[in-house]
């Protein structure tokens, strides 16, 4: 088990451990001493951040550890997630390191660290930086003995990659509204799209150091919706502090969350002939509806469990070009190595343009599945459809709702509760199938 590597990467209050300056500087060192090892050289290693207030001396703690064991830090400056990642593969480095906690409030930061190609690091290389850190008694180096090394080049090599996915003049007579949560894509997003021909208008891009997903970004659209409509846009886009995530709003305010872009974006890949395997990956929380209407077109819904790390390890193993969360936190594999923003909103976009009727009746014709979701207190955490008494109880439900809905059974992480989810197209056998299960559980391990 990982101890201080969650899904996506070390989070925590900034200052606090382990993300106070000794154990930052110990992470530098922790993960210089892996390089070395797996590289037999000392390690280059490309650092960027979001706008935190706490990203600069993250960023000298990181260039301290890691000039302890010889490593050297080239600072990407504001980049996003995603930006990031491509510098650490195009270049390539031999690992790069994300100073972010993504939508997560100021007071927050994480270390999100990936491999020289551009993927997060493996569990059994998080975990050998974990022993160095927590087990061997490494001291943490001394402050001030980094060199951070700036290169402004690498911002401006990934927002031409961006340039480059759909033709110059694309969005030309476009107008766009940008939220970029007062985050990383501040000041990159605006002048991809800019560059790209669209009228843009901007909101969230005055970042302070505090404000920083602050009633805007992908969490909070409602700002972004009722600006859309009023002022006249064709779209609004919302990215998420580090803006690996995009969500969207049509011209009437309308919100396009991750379903919905997989769904455009899956069916435009599908009648191009691009989407490998006829297959797009979602998580369990994805509404039924995704699935019945890609199975519509002849393309299968693979399912992961919630978290983009899982996501991707799904697409990776059903040979999946796309896949994604609700959230917007979108991967086109065959363009970037993890989710980004950006790109799933010049995809979006270049999709609904080429679609064959306005993307505001694609989304009339959609109904979401009733749905349900009841929290059950438990005293033990046992496998439910292994379970003596509630596995059949569930194994009768899926019966009944084959075809018709699907059924969601999980713990939570943190609190003694199994979550039970239903939906179906029928909302009173959506209730009376999710309460019966309900039942059993409290009945047994409640």
């Amino acid at each position: 088990m990982k101890r201080l590597f969650g899904t996506d990467g070390i989070r925590a209050v900034a200052g606090t451990p382990p993300l106070d300056p000794p154990g930052v500087r110990t992470f530098g060192l922790a993960l210089a001493e892996v390089l070395a090892g797996e590289f037999g050289h000392a390690a280059r290693v490309v650092v960027g951040r979001d706008t935190r207030e706490s990203g600069p001396w993250l960023l000298q703690a990181i260039a301290d550890g890691l000039a302890a064991r010889g490593a050297s830090t080239i600072d990407a400056g504001v980049i996003t997630t995603p930006g990031l990642a491509y510098a650490t593969r195009a270049v390539p480095f031999d690992a790069g390191v994300m100073i972010s906690a993504s939508h997560n409030p100021y007071r927050d930061n994480g270390l999100k660290v990936f491999s020289r190609d551009g993927y997060k690091l493996p569990d059994a290389i998080e975990m050998k930086i974990e022993a160095l850190m927590l087990d061997r008694g490494t001291a943490a180096p001394p402050e001030g003995t980094g060199r951070p090394q700036p290169d402004a080049s690498l911002v401006s090599r990934y927002v031409a990659s961006l340039e480059g996915v759909v033709p110059k003049g694309r969005f030309s007579g476009l107008s766009i509204l940008l939220d970029c949560a007062n985050g990383a894509a501040s000041e990159i997003a605006p002048r991809v799209f800019r560059d790209l021909g669209a009228r843009v208008a901007t909101r969230g891009d005055a970042p302070d150091g505090r404000n920083i997903n602050l009633d805007c970004g992908s969490l909070h659209l409602d700002g972004l919706a009722r600006r859309v409509r009023d002022e006249g846009h064709d779209f609004g886009l919302a990215f998420d502090g580090d803006a690996d995530r995009c969500l969207a709003v049509d011209r009437t305010g309308r919100i396009i969350d991750g379903d919905h872009i997989l769904f455009v974006c899956g069916s435009r890949l599908k009648r191009s002939g691009a989407l490998t395997r006829d297959a797009v990956v979602a998580t369990i929380m994805s509404n039924f509806w995704l699935e019945k209407r890609l199975a519509d077109l002849g393309v299968t819904l693979h399912r992961a469990q919630v978290g983009d790390k899982y996501v991707l390890d799904k697409m990776i193993a059903e040979g999946a070009a796309l896949g994604g969360e609700q959230s917007g936190h979108v991967i086109f594999r065959e363009r970037s190595t993890t989710g980004d923003g950006i790109l799933t909103g010049l995809l979006l976009l270049d999709a609904a343009l080429d679609g064959a009727e306005p993307l505001e009746r694609v989304l009339d014709g959609i109904v979401p599945f009733p749905q349900v979701l009841i929290n059950v207190e438990v005293k033990s955490k046992p496998d439910l459809r292994a379970h003596p008494a509630i596995g059949p109880v569930v194994a009768q439900a899926e019966r009944d709702l084959s075809g018709r809905g699907r059924v969601v059974l999980r713990y939570s992480g943190t609190e003694s509760l199994a979550r039970v989810m239903v939906e179906a197209d029928d909302d009173a056998l959506v209730r009376g199938t999710a309460e019966r299960i309900a039942d059993s559980i409290r009945q047994t391990i409640g």
